[in-house]
């Protein structure tokens, strides 16, 4: 079966059934999924933030945040320095940065709605060049 790594971006967008949702879960098919440990924690961000901008929606959004284990994604762990590394190259923060390294690490597609990231998953960065 295929990995593909998804980011919190494409995460949320099928938990909370946001417009792209549809499009996402096309993306992912029947892959195995995969992400940097820190996935959780995002998506625990992005479902605080819908809910100080919703207050009366948070008993629905809480509900669709308890869903994230049923996508059964493989938290995996990632090489800080290389990260660190990759983030300075590609002017992309840590965190997403730990995306892309897993993506490239996995050799496999990385599923996002952050063009930022696309954009840097779609170029390829020489190891150990700095900036």
């Amino acid at each position: 079966m295929v990995v593909k790594v998804v980011d919190a971006s494409a995460v949320a967008a099928v938990l909370f059934a946001e417009p792209e949702a549809e499009a996402v879960a096309s993306l992912l098919g029947d892959s195995r999924l995969a992400a940097p440990a820190l996935l959780s924690f995002e998506v625990a961000n992005v479902c605080l933030t819908k809910i100080r901008r919703h207050s009366t929606q948070r008993d629905a959004l809480m509900e669709q945040f308890r869903r994230l284990p049923w996508l059964k994604i493989e938290s995996v762990d990632v090489d800080h320095l290389e990260v660190v590394e990759l983030a300075e190259q590609t002017k992309l923060t840590t965190y997403d940065a730990s995306y892309l390294w897993l993506a490239r690490a996995l050799e496999t597609d990385l599923v996002t709605l952050d063009r930022k990231l696309e954009t840097a998953a779609r170029r390829r960065v020489t190891r150990g060049k700095g900036k």
